[in-house]
């Protein structure tokens, strides 16, 4: 028989400091050993451990296996636009240095989630794709449009090649823009060109990424 989702559990999972440091840090989508998570929630690494098994037997993170190491992620996409619609409501965090604030400025300015877009860089492509067409917009949620192709062919990013089985755009609110950026197979496919193109990199320590000066010229009919 079923109920109504049991919410509650999963807000006493996300609602800990410390596992909520663990999941913020997993929002690019990369997995992470648990040392390096035990330094982002700040505690020792038995106790990381501990918030490590809460939070796989609550299906919010996964592991991965190499050899003797293990490595954990999100669970998946949903977990990921789950803690980006929390963060639209929460209050923001204090900022207690020079660093801190500097990180937020990043993190604001572009970076990932999950695997796709976000900030004001992952704001400005999506409006340039709504703009093109390449985007369009139906009953508050996003479609294909019809110069995809012809838009993001030029980029590499093989709109007929997207993974069947997933769903090829999703709306996701941005928390610091409090405007739509790209989710979904298709905002994955633009992130991943990006990246291994050089348009984007990553920022040590953060979820936070760059746009560089090739990234800008590729981009430049997008985001401007």
């Amino acid at each position: 028989m079923e109920t109504e989702a049991d919410v509650a559990a999963v807000a006493a999972l996300i609602g800990d400091p410390a596992r909520s440091a663990m999941l913020a840090a997993l929002q690019d989508g990369r997995a992470l050993p648990a040392g390096e998570l035990a330094r982002h929630a700040g505690g020792s690494a038995p106790t990381a451990s501990a918030h490590l098994g809460r939070l796989l037997d609550g299906r919010l993170v996964e592991v991965q296996r190499s050899g003797r190491h293990r490595y954990f992620r999100l669970a998946g996409g949903d977990v990921a636009h789950a803690l980006e619609a929390l963060a639209v409501i929460a209050p923001p965090a204090s900022v207690r240095s020079l660093r801190g604030a500097a990180v937020g400025e990043a993190l604001a300015e572009a970076r990932t989630c999950y695997d796709h877009l976000a900030g004001r860089l992952g704001v400005a492509l999506c409006a340039g794709l709504l703009r093109t067409n390449a985007l369009v917009e139906r009953d508050g949620a996003f479609a294909v449009g019809p110069r995809a192709r012809a838009v993001l062919a030029p980029l590499g990013v093989d709109v007929a090649g997207l993974p069947p089985r997933r769903t090829a755009v999703l709306r996701c609110l941005d928390w610091s823009e409090r405007r739509p950026h790209l989710a979904g197979a298709l905002g994955a496919a633009i992130c991943a060109r990006a990246l291994a193109e050089g348009w984007v990199e990553r920022l040590p320590g953060s979820r936070a990424v760059r746009l560089t000066p090739a990234g800008s010229t590729a981009l430049a009919r997008l985001v401007t």
